[in-house]
């Protein structure tokens, strides 16, 4: 992987959130590439629970203050840095006082949803790819984690097909089991095409469900890999049917090599 830039984005990542499935291959995906020679940049969300002062999180000017539009409506980006001491690995916070200040990530105390998720993810995904402009780095992998970010591989696709920063690179989409319960808001199909994205890209979205949000992500990716054993069969059998490189589960001791040759082998090769 030497001199190789992959972007990795995520919506959970340790040791920021407690260890699971996505926050742990989030940070052992770009551990493994970096310790291998290639240069990486890490994304995901500024939770209110995620402890700023013990993180060392910190704002970065030059990279903040632009407004994203979000279903008609400017939403500040904040963008802060930290960085996870014994890798020396720079992690990258999208931050907005809406839809991150919460002490909470995906759901309120009782279990529910938070009724914005769908515009925090249209917001991430925004996020990443302007801030990422601003660094002018054009990385060779996109390595997309987690189901809050799993628009980022439409907007890179649709929303941003023209932008030159990312005429090259691959979109690579983990799915993980799991996700969430019911349904996002049932408006997010709208507000995803007031950013002039066809209804047909996001047709599945008329359903917002785990399973729908992820066959959108996977759609629009150059490769998957499937990061857990038990994924659903409708997942599974969406996945097999685009006829794209697919890494079927490895364990976390596989990994390394399993992700390094699917890379080189694979995604970077089409």
């Amino acid at each position: 992987m030497n001199g190789k830039k992959i972007l990795f984005v995520s919506s959970e990542l340790v040791p920021y959130l407690p260890e699971n499935p996505v926050s742990l291959m989030s940070y052992e995906a770009p551990r493994m590439v970096n310790s291998n020679g290639g240069q990486i940049r890490i994304f995901m969300p500024r939770y209110g629970n995620i402890n700023e002062r013990r993180h060392q999180l910190h704002e970065v000017i030059r990279l903040s203050g632009m407004n994203l539009v979000i279903n008609d409506m400017d939403m500040p980006l904040i963008i802060k840095v930290a960085s996870i001491p014994r890798e020396r690995i720079q992690v990258y916070f999208i931050d907005n006082d809406e839809y991150f200040k919460r002490k909470a990530t995906f759901e309120d105390a009782e279990g529910n949803l938070f009724p914005d998720n769908d515009e925090r993810a249209i917001f991430f995904a925004k996020g990443v790819v302007e801030t990422v402009k601003k660094l002018n780095w054009s990385p060779d992998i996109i390595h997309v984690h987690g189901w809050m970010a799993s628009l980022l591989p439409l907007y890179l696709r649709k929303y941003y097909e023209d932008e030159p920063l990312f005429a090259e690179s691959k979109i690579v989409t983990s799915v993980y089991d799991g996700g969430f319960d019911g349904e996002l808001d049932q408006k997010m199909i709208e507000k995803i095409k007031f950013d002039g994205v066809s209804e047909e890209s996001v047709s599945a979205l008329t359903s917002p469900s785990y399973n729908n949000l992820l066959k959108v992500a996977v759609d629009h990716s150059d490769a998957i890999i499937l990061a857990s054993e038990g994924i659903s069969e409708e997942l599974k059998s969406h996945i097999a049917s685009l006829s794209k490189p697919v890494l079927p589960y490895v364990t976390l001791q596989e990994a390394e090599e399993a992700y390094t040759n699917f890379y080189k082998t694979e995604v970077l090769k089409q």
